[in-house]
């Protein structure tokens, strides 16, 4: 089963997590808040709930609760201390700073097979540490994430082409000639991922990040192969990578 994974929207990184969570969380927030007037709340002794009003948007969060230990049975890890594996993890919590100068959280891609593909960022973590060896090293750590969708819309102020390549974006025709072309030849997913049919291959958003540097440019390489269903990829499958000219400059 293929386990959870994190990939940086910017690079096309892939952070990968020990094991999957035994739950999911996933909590909604509408984005609505009780009227206001200039002297306070507007409502009145006769009203059960006070008026709200829509004001668009909200915020959509999921709850990880991940376990990391390098004492696992089986574990060819080579390490003592736990937070070396965890340490990816937390360091997305933190700010850094942006191609404007101004400090960000990065965007990440929350990917667990084929039901899961979520973009958001790291607002929060907390780690409980465990069964500590005689120099002080943890062995075992409780991660627990909270995870915020952002939506393709954190990007907007970005150039679209190079943030996330729509299907309108592409010409109805991509003629290329052949010479232009990359063949990429699909590998297996590792990290004993495997597909239904108990066989194991990259994701289209992987193939993206390698060739292009942008996961999401993932579009361009179904709409060029004709793949109707991204997940639906095979390990050994030829794909035609086409050059990002085909479509524009990229950003």
């Amino acid at each position: 089963m293929e386990r959870v994974a994190f990939l940086l929207e910017k690079t096309g990184e892939r952070i990968p997590c020990l094991l999957n969570p035994a739950s999911v969380v996933v909590r909604r927030l509408a984005g609505v808040q009780s009227r206001q007037s200039t002297s306070g709340p507007l409502t009145g002794a006769a009203l059960k709930d006070d008026p709200l009003l829509y004001t668009g948007g909200g915020t959509t969060e999921i709850l990880l609760d991940l376990l990391f230990d390098v004492t696992l049975a089986g574990s060819n890890l080579n390490t003592d201390d736990v937070r070396d594996l965890t340490r990816p993890l937390t360091v997305l919590a933190e700010g850094s700073e942006g191609d404007d100068g101004y400090g960000q959280v990065p965007l990440v891609r929350f990917v667990w097979g084929k039901a899961w593909n979520v973009l958001g960022v790291v607002a929060a973590v907390a780690e409980r540490l465990e069964y500590f060896t005689a120099n002080g090293a943890p062995q075992r750590s409780w991660l627990r994430m909270r995870f915020l969708r952002a939506g393709d819309s954190a990007a907007a102020d970005t150039e679209p082409l190079g943030d996330d390549l729509q299907l309108e974006d592409l010409p109805e025709e991509i003629d290329i000639p052949t010479d232009e072309l990359r063949f990429h030849q699909a590998q297996g997913a590792g990290e004993g991922a495997e597909d239904e049919d108990g066989g194991s291959a990259e994701r289209l958003d992987e193939i993206a990040a390698a060739h292009y540097g942008n996961p999401a440019w993932w579009r361009l390489i179904a709409a060029f192969n004709k793949i109707d269903n991204p997940m639906d990829i095979s390990a050994g499958d030829l794909l035609m990578i086409p050059p990002d000219s085909s479509v524009g400059e990229k950003a």
